[in-house]
C-alpha cells in the first residue's frame, strides 16, 4: 500500500516514514500543506496521514479542498489539540480518524490498517489465490503448507497484485502503488521483482499451477 504523510516537523516525519516503510508500505512525504495536496491531487494513495497545524496551507484546508474536488483517499488527522471542538472540526472537514500527539507509532500503525480496511472487501487481513496465502499483518506467506520468505518489496508487490486478483497491471501502474514518488525506480526494476516473485511462488511447484502470469502487450497479473 502506499501512504502520504504530510508534517511540517522533519523528524517526526522521517520517523513515521521508517516506522511504516519497515511494515511493507510505501511512503512519501510533504513538509507542507501545499506540497501535500500536490501530491495528494497528483498521485495515488491508499491513504494520507496529515498534520492539522502545517504551513501554508493547514490539513483541515488541504482535507477540505481534497473532498470538495472528489478525493476520497482516507485521511487520518494528526493533531496536538484534544479539544472536542478541533476534533470535531477535522471530522467535519472530511476526514476519517484522527490521532493526538504525543502518541505512539503502534497506535498510528493500528489506526492505519483500520482505516484500509474499511472501504471494501478486498482490503482483508487474510488474502489468498488458489492455495497462496498472504498474512498482511503477519507477514507470512504460504503455498499450501510451506512457507515463503519474501523481503519487503517481494511482500509488498504480491500484496498489491493479491488484492486486486485477475486484474492487470502496466509496470507504470505497480511502480505507482508499490514504490514511493521519490523512488529511482525504472520499469524493468518491475521485471525483476515479478522474477523473483516467481522464483519463490511458482517454480518451486512444478506440478501446480502458475500464479503470476504476464499478459504480453499490457502487464501483470495473479490468477
Amino acid at each position: 500500500m502506499r501512504l502520504l504523510v504530510v508534517e511540517d516537523e522533519q523528524r517526526i516525519a522521517n520517523a513515521i516514514k521508517k516506522g511504516l516503510v519497515q511494515e511493507a508500505f510505501a511512503v512519501d512525504v510533504a513538509y507542507d500543506g501545499e506540497e501535500g495536496y500536490d501530491l495528494a491531487s497528483s498521485e495515488s494513495y491508499d491513504a494520507i496521514i496529515l498534520d492539522r497545524l502545517l504551513p501554508g496551507m493547514d490539513g483541515v484546508t488541504v482535507c477540505q479542498k481534497l473532498r470538495e474536488h472528489n478525493n476520497h483517499t482516507l485521511i487520518l488527522i494528526l493533531t496536538a489539540k484534544g479539544q472536542l471542538n478541533d476534533r470535531v472540526e477535522g471530522l467535519n472537514a472530511g476526514a476519517d480518524d484522527y490521532l493526538v500527539k504525543p502518541f505512539a507509532f503502534e497506535e498510528l500503525l493500528a489506526r492505519v490498517r483500520a482505516l484500509t480496511r474499511r472501504p471494501k472487501k478486498s482490503l482483508d487481513v487474510i488474502l489468498k489465490a488458489g492455495d497462496l496465502s498472504l498474512d498482511s499483518l503477519r507477514f507470512e506467506v504460504k503455498r499450501g503448507q510451506k512457507d515463503i520468505k519474501l523481503s519487503a518489496k517481494e511482500f509488498a508487490l504480491l500484496e498489491y497484485l493479491m488484492r486486486h486478483p485477475r486484474q492487470i497491471f502496466t509496470k507504470d501502474q505497480i511502480i505507482e502503488h508499490v514504490w514511493s514518488y521519490d523512488s529511482d525506480v525504472l520499469p524493468n526494476t518491475v521485471e525483476v521483482y515479478i522474477g523473483y516473485l516467481r522464483n519463490k511462488i511458482d517454480e518451486p511447484f512444478p506440478h501446480l499451477a502458475k500464479l503470476i502470469h504476464t499478459v504480453r502487450g499490457f502487464g501483470y497479473k495473479i490468477e
